[in-house]
């Protein structure tokens, strides 16, 4: 299946712009008729432009990160409570403050009023709610304990989250501390040492080798500064086009899995992933195809998401999963050892959130360990970078007071 993007119209007259799995444009426009819309587009989501990229990341979704989480909790607190899921909701709609989040809840009660499940009133929400989150409250009105599903999902959807949060939050400071570093050094060489330049220039002082290279490079800085600002800005845009192409991921992807530093850490981080969503789906009682299929998706490595779908078909065919994942030999060997043990004792479910802990702690662990290091590694070098440009700026100055004393 392909991811499509559409827009539509619903009954009151409003445009709908989703995300939608499916098999081709004609099974987009046949399950947004089903659900009471008139298509109006579908095309594939790496076809999408730029500008539309673009809007997509920058627009508010409704429900996302801690208002999922948060509308969740409350809907499995009222529905614990004993109050029916038309109530639930009708208390729920006067919470949000934003106009789209009281309009999204608004049709899920219409829906649910006129007869429908909630996962089908959720499903119908183009693209709010992923197909994870549909497919966990549909296994649990099929096993009669909503509530106790939408607690558990919350818990699934705060731990993903949190996990997230720890990866970016560990990317953040390097990223500010390298751009701080490049815009220093840019104004060092772009500003600075042109004015020495320019006063050894005028002196006609034999200078040394690197004194020369550095005050040179210097110039070109002051001279083609724009370029030099440009081409990392078109690179990211270029970057941005090309990684869309399903090809340019896999060749990407796969690079970072075979990096030694790097890969590791990558494949415990989405094994933790993937791991968590499997077992927090077989818990809920959604047979293990089906979870592998909806499981897939929460990996941005396109390789080791390749690898599930093959997995996917060996174990339709009767082969273990724990064999069927480590073919691919990718996924770390304590991941799978786990996998055996839990399909051997019958408590896969169990196993699979053991082994998502385990690598959650692995990871975090292993950030914090890599940005303990990167820092001051990083510190060290602007140090001695902007030490060897000084250095080469200025002892020419005290050659040349030696020469006059």
């Amino acid at each position: 299946m392909a991811l499509y993007r559409y827009k539509a119209l619903n009954a009151r007259g409003e445009l709908l712009d989703g995300q939608m799995e499916a098999a081709g444009r004609e099974e987009v426009a046949a399950r947004l008729q089903e659900q009471g819309h008139l298509p109006v587009e579908a095309r594939l989501a790496s076809e999408a432009g730029g500008e539309s990229a673009w809007r997509t990341l920058f627009k508010p979704k409704p429900f996302a990160g801690d208002r999922l989480v948060q509308f969740t909790q409350q809907l499995a607190t009222l529905l614990a409570a004993g109050q029916p899921l038309d109530r639930g909701l009708t208390i729920l709609l006067e919470l949000p403050e934003d106009d789209a989040a009281r309009r999204t809840i608004g049709d899920i009660r219409e829906a649910v009023r006129g007869g429908a499940s909630l996962s089908a009133a959720l499903e119908r929400q183009h693209g709010v709610f992923g197909r994870l989150y549909v497919n966990m409250v549909r296994a649990g009105e099929a096993g009669g304990s909503l509530h106790e599903t939408l607690q558990r999902l919350a818990d699934y959807l705060e731990r993903s989250r949190a996990l997230r949060a720890r990866v970016v939050n560990a990317l953040v400071y390097p990223a500010i501390l390298l751009a701080m570093v490049g815009l220093s050094l840019l104004f060092l060489l772009g500003y600075v040492v042109p004015q020495f330049s320019a006063m050894y220039d005028s002196l006609e002082a034999d200078l040394p080798f690197f004194s020369r290279l550095v005050l040179g490079l210097g110039n070109i800085v002051r001279d083609w500064w724009i370029v030099i600002l440009a081409v990392p800005l078109l690179a990211l845009v270029w970057l941005e086009r090309k990684r869309r192409e399903p090809a340019f991921q896999l060749r990407v992807h796969g690079w970072l899995l075979r990096r030694k530093l790097a890969g590791p850490l990558v494949a415990k981080l989405e094994t933790a992933r993937l791991a968590r969503t499997l077992g927090t789906l077989l818990r809920n009682g959604v047979p293990l195809l089906a979870a592998l299929g909806i499981a897939r998706n929460v990996l941005d490595n396109r390789v080791l998401a390749a690898d599930v779908d093959a997995a996917a078909d060996e174990v339709k065919n009767g082969i273990g999963l724990s064999t069927a994942l480590g073919r691919g030999k990718r996924f770390p060997r304590l991941a799978l050892q786990m996998i055996q043990v839990g399909e051997e004792s019958g408590a896969l479910d169990a196993m699979l959130l053991k082994a998502a802990d385990t690598f959650e702690q692995e990871t975090s662990l292993a950030m914090d360990r890599m940005l303990a290091a990167l820092v001051p590694a990083v510190t060290l070098v602007l140090a001695l970078v902007v030490g060897l440009v000084i250095l080469a700026v200025l002892s020419p100055i005290y050659d040349l007071t030696s020469v006059v004393g």
